[in-house]
């Protein structure tokens, strides 16, 4: 197996040098074995892991102090009770997000390359130094104060990823707001439900955007969404196209207002704990949750995975291809990289627009060091053939990345291969909206450790994992497969969900208390790693994005024919997972069809066009328990082949059911194959 280095050598000396500081007692922690411990080396991957979880405070006490730019320092390095939901890290500290991104490089080297936006049109890559950036940020950051954005005020992102949406995102870290980036592709009524939720002041936004070749009209979607916005004071609009649009009494050009403005903005110093952004993510109940995520803590571990998991090294162009609407963009697009005075490329089209070399001809141009994607794309690319990937030129390459879902084997193999020639490290990543940062990959590890395929393997410094099973214990030992739950704090946790604590304690905390819960499912190997075997709840992800399958239900429910739906998913060769919906429909229904595109019409405009289900299939009923639950599990039997074997149904209130479900999803089935 191609390994690089496991650890790049200055992080690996910064971290050598925190194993030999500690003078504090050291305590046993359950998920750290003493046989492992006694045999580590100081300064190996597997002595800084054995601090990192028996002492977090020697360990990160010194790397934050070391990482990161403080106006003051802080007085306690933690102080975390998952029992409470209390997080908190770097207690007493001061600092500003903005300056540490910024401010320091532009004193180092103030002409080294920040952004390298990879725009629509193949070839027109525009190049941003850290002093333009810092310029444009602090004009923007002048332009929110003007418009009465102050401390603590929520502004929302509506912007697909571009230089000013990145600007936009430092400029409110600048002055101490609080932004919710809204990925671009959601409807007016998502927007208008996050905007609401946060209760902002303030929408940025662009005129239109392009992916792919197309136009987005990002400021109708918007003007649609405000109008059930009462807080919303101002919107301002940048240009992405000549085209004009729509200016109302709100309405405010960005790129005029902040040439009045004067490029230099004082940075507000906050508190290690203020909040930095909130990013709003599905969960098992219909209504999405604004995750809170604070300075100091998901800085700092964004910025040591960015450089430890993918080897980042000083001169090297790092390109994560995520939308900035993620918590992929926000951790290994902006904060991680600018963190670390790195070049950072946006990408802002789809894998195959113009053809299906767009990323290896990207890589080509720009020479890019690492490439970070998600698996739904190397299985679309797959599809292409190796030819669009041999015509480029790869050997810039050096770590390639896969986040969003657990990488299937073929899409893995292909992408170490093919992509990677066979020499590159491949680093299939682990984490989630709420963790803030990578907390499973392969590296960082002792140099030249094997990497699996497929396999996430090696807990992050600090992230000391645990298999729970279904009573709620703690599973020993390896091959073994449970709950997969985190019973230790690290600094990139979410703290909170906006504006109900409750909902963040019930979700995360209470179903294994003492420990943080995942809602994944893994297995540990014979050699004590980490698989991800998939969510545990009824949360889907589609092409890398998750969603609850409450939202979907909700979206359909409001149809006046449409008394019942159960949505589930079900595994799709390039999606890795789709929505497949069932619904009951009203006797008087005439129009089955119409129901059925006004269902598809009614999912995207209420979430977004990737939620709409793939298929849709009308039931006389639900399969339900006595006690009117639907039995989600049957229906996925169902449809993935295995209705010999549905287990127990003796809580079914009617067994016949599965008769009728059966027969109409063969029906529907033959209708399918008849019209291929």
């Amino acid at each position: 197996m191609a390994a690089a280095r496991g650890l790049g050598s200055s992080a690996g000396r910064l971290l050598g040098s925190l194993c030999r500081r500690s003078g504090q007692p050291v305590r046993q922690l359950r998920g750290v074995s003493a046989p492992a411990a006694a045999a580590a080396q100081p300064g190996s991957y597997q002595a800084r892991s054995t601090q990192a979880a028996r002492d977090p405070v020697a360990f990160w006490g010194p790397l934050a102090r070391d990482t990161l730019v403080w106006d003051t320092p802080y007085h306690t390095v933690w102080d975390c009770d998952f029992s409470s939901g209390k997080i908190g890290w770097f207690l007493g500290g001061q600092l500003n997000v903005s300056v540490n991104c910024l401010d320091q490089h532009v004193q180092k080297s103030p002409e080294s390359v920040a952004l390298i936006w990879e725009r629509d049109e193949p070839g027109t890559e525009v190049r941003i130094t850290y002093r333009e950036l810092l310029e444009t940020t602090c004009r923007l950051a002048n332009t929110l104060k003007r418009h009465g954005i102050r401390r603590g005020d929520r502004v929302a992102i509506y912007m697909p990823v571009s230089p000013l949406a990145v600007a936009a995102m430092l400029a409110c870290a600048r002055i101490g707001a609080v932004h919710t980036v809204v990925f671009a592709g959601f409807s007016a009524e998502s927007l208008a439900g996050r905007i609401n939720d946060a209760k902002c002041k303030v929408v940025i936004t662009f005129n239109q955007g392009l992916r792919g070749g197309r136009v987005v009209e990002l400021k109708k979607i918007v003007d649609e969404a405000v109008k059930h916005c009462p807080t919303i004071q101002h919107v301002l609009v940048a240009h992405r196209t000549d085209n004009k649009v729509h200016m109302g009494h709100r309405d405010i050009p960005l790129e005029q207002e902040m040439a009045k403005e004067d490029p230099v903005c004082a940075p507000e110093s906050m508190g290690s704990e203020d909040m930095l952004f909130l990013l709003y993510t599905s969960g098992s109940t219909g209504t999405p949750k604004g995750l809170v995520h604070t300075q100091a803590g998901y800085l700092l571990y964004a910025a040591l995975t960015h450089r430890l998991v993918f080897d980042y090294r000083p001169g090297d162009v790092f390109g994560c291809v995520a939308d900035i609407g993620w918590i992929t963009g926000h951790s290994y697009v902006v904060y991680g990289p600018l963190c670390n005075g790195a070049t950072s490329v946006l990408f802002e089209s789809t894998p195959v627009y113009p053809d299906a070399g767009r990323y290896w001809e990207t890589v080509q141009r720009l020479k890019i060091s690492q490439f970070y994607g998600a698996p739904t794309a190397v299985r679309l690319l797959l599809k292409y053939g190796d030819s669009w990937v041999k015509k480029y030129d790869r050997s810039s390459l050096r770590t390639l990345g896969s986040v969003g879902e657990p990488i299937n084997f073929e899409a893995w193999e292909w992408l170490h291969k093919v992509v990677g020639d066979s020499r590159c490290t491949l680093v299939d990543t682990w984490w989630q909206t709420e963790t803030g940062g990578i907390c499973i990959a392969p590296r960082p590890s002792e140099e030249g450790a094997e990497v699996l395929p497929g396999m996430a393997m090696r807990p992050f410094f600090g992230i000391v994992p645990v298999l729970m099973d279904e009573k709620g214990n703690v599973v020993e030992g390896s091959n073994v497969s449970g709950a997969l739950c985190l019973s230790q704090a690290w600094p990139g946790m979410a703290r909170t969900i906006y504006g109900d604590h409750q909902r963040f304690m019930e979700a995360y905390f209470k179903p294994y208390p003492g420990h943080y819960f995942t809602g994944d499912g893994a297995y540990r190997t014979e050699g004590g790693y980490y698989q991800i075997t998939g969510r545990m709840d009824d949360v889907i992800n589609i092409s890398g994005h998750r969603l609850g399958t409450a939202e979907i239900e909700d979206a359909m429910a409001n149809h006046p024919a449409v008394p019942e739906t159960a949505v589930i998913g079900y595994p799709h060769d390039i999606k890795g997972e789709a929505a497949f919906a069932f619904i009951v429909l009203k006797d008087n229904t005439s129009d089955t069809d119409a129901v059925v595109k006004e269902l598809r019409s009614a999912v995207a405009t209420k979430i977004a066009k990737y939620a709409v289900p793939d298929q849709i299939l009308v039931v006389k009923r639900l399969p339900k328990t006595r006690s009117g639950k639907v039995m989600r599990r049957l229906l996925r039997k169902i449809i993935t082949g295995r209705a010999q074997d549905l287990g127990d149904t003796t809580t079914l209130e009617d067994p016949s059911v599965i008769t009728e479900i059966l027969s109409a999803y063969q029906k529907y089935k033959s209708k399918q194959a008849a019209s291929q």
